[in-house]
């Protein structure tokens, strides 16, 4: 790709509630990058660059929209890194991607979406490869958090020379955010499709659905998202505990288990990849635990065969809206940490942990999204050789982690007894 762009980094929805918290956050940490700021309408860019204070006051405005892929494809062409928070990407997304592809342009988004992801591998994966373009999903809370502390634990036992990773557990110890309307859009629209849909059922129940080459997958049984079980049979220093379905557990295991794919199962044939949240350890832990996995099993099960019946007035009225989101008082007051543990083949055992204050759903997820733009327009010497639709680990896993530690990212991988 062609390094001579007018722009390093195009944020499109930038009106938007992420998309405004993702332009303040790079009007700070950008410095003299040349941005540029996206959307349907100028006067809300306008509005949002005027907040953002004199180091955005000379970002360029771009009318650009997914109905009109012409002005996407312009918008493309001016630059060496598209960011978009407009979603949901099933519906909204696959004219941008298509646009980045053709023009050989990097491309991060904050999807969650494993269909649309499925879609972009089979409709522009190969293109991109052939132009150059890097088209990096999921990199804010869904999934970077995922991703990068198992790559973390592959790197650290490969330094210590212990072996391939095995079973792999995610384990979200603390968490407090608000819901995000664009989540929860991204979710019905999945719901929609799949209610429609056989095929879509079956890709959206596959573990391997993202798989470069399914036949290549090891068979290593259903690895199930929505289960519930004691602390211990994850790791000792989980004893006591409880833990049941994390909630974006179906988008992020099938990103993790592309990443090893892609990196040539570097983590191992025999890796396997769960997620799940603590319930804490009191006398209701248990049924907590239960209760959350059968809620969970049901809404999924009924959901992606039926939620097409459901009136559509109705869901609009009772859901958050997109481009809504909390108050500033709780995106300050947010936070998660989760801990990462495995096994590796010779037996050594390690354990990840990744935290960050602020909401995960936008605070949090605002700063991994700029920082996977900077680490894409201008670490582009340290990243990846590898082309066409990735994932935040096999694209820019070692660039990452060496960003985010001063972008008040913890991150630390620790050897256990």
């Amino acid at each position: 790709m062609s390094t001579e762009r007018e722009f390093d980094i195009v944020l499109y929805g930038a009106s938007g509630f992420v998309g405004k918290l993702t332009a303040e956050y790079l009007a700070k940490a950008a410095g003299d990058a040349r941005i540029a700021l996206a959307g349907r309408s100028p006067e809300k860019l306008l509005a949002v660059r005027e907040s953002l204070g004199e180091a955005a006051q000379s970002w360029e405005l771009i009318a650009a929209d997914a109905s009109q892929p012409s002005s996407l494809n312009a918008m493309a062409a001016r630059t060496q890194v598209v960011v978009t928070t407009v979603g949901p990407y099933l519906k909204y997304g696959l004219p941008l991607v298509a646009a980045c592809a053709a023009a050989g342009t990097d491309y991060a988004d904050l999807t969650g979406e494993g269909l649309f992801i499925r879609e972009c591998i089979d409709l522009y994966h190969k293109q991109a490869i052939d132009t150059g373009a890097r088209i990096v999903h999921s990199c804010g809370f869904d999934s970077i958090p995922s991703d990068l502390t198992v790559f973390a634990l592959h790197r650290s036992a490969g330094q210590d020379n212990t072996g391939q990773l095995t079973d792999t557990n995610l384990v979200v110890r603390t968490f407090a955010g608000g819901v995000s309307g664009g989540t929860v859009a991204s979710m019905l629209e999945l719901m929609r499709a799949a209610s429609t849909d056989h095929e879509a059922r079956r890709v959206m129940n596959d573990p391997y659905t993202l798989t470069p080459d399914r036949a290549a997958e090891p068979e290593l049984g259903g690895q199930p998202d929505l289960r519930w079980r004691r602390g211990g049979d994850i790791a000792r220093e989980l004893e006591g505990y409880w833990v049941g379905p994390f909630v974006m557990a179906a988008a992020n295991t099938r990103i993790v288990r592309r990443s090893n794919a892609l990196l040539d199962y570097a983590y191992g044939r025999r890796f396997e990849y769960a997620e799940q949240m603590s319930m804490g350890r009191s006398v209701a832990a248990p049924l907590t635990a239960a209760v959350s996995a059968g809620v969970n099993k049901v809404t999924m099960a009924m959901g992606s065969r039926y939620f097409n019946r459901l009136p559509g007035k109705l869901v609009e009225r009772i859901v958050p809206k997109p481009g809504t989101g909390p108050s500033e008082r709780t995106r300050e007051r947010g936070h998660y940490t989760v801990e990462t543990y495995t096994t590796t083949t010779t037996g050594a055992r390690y354990r990840a942990t990744m935290s960050q204050k602020g909401d995960p759903g936008y605070k949090a997820t605002a700063v991994l999204l700029g920082e996977s733009a900077l680490g894409l327009a201008f670490d582009r010497d340290r990243l990846s050789d590898l082309r066409g639709v990735l994932t935040p680990a096999a694209a820019m896993g070692d660039v990452l982690m060496d960003r985010l530690p001063a972008a008040e990212v913890f991150l630390e991988t620790t050897r256990l007894a």
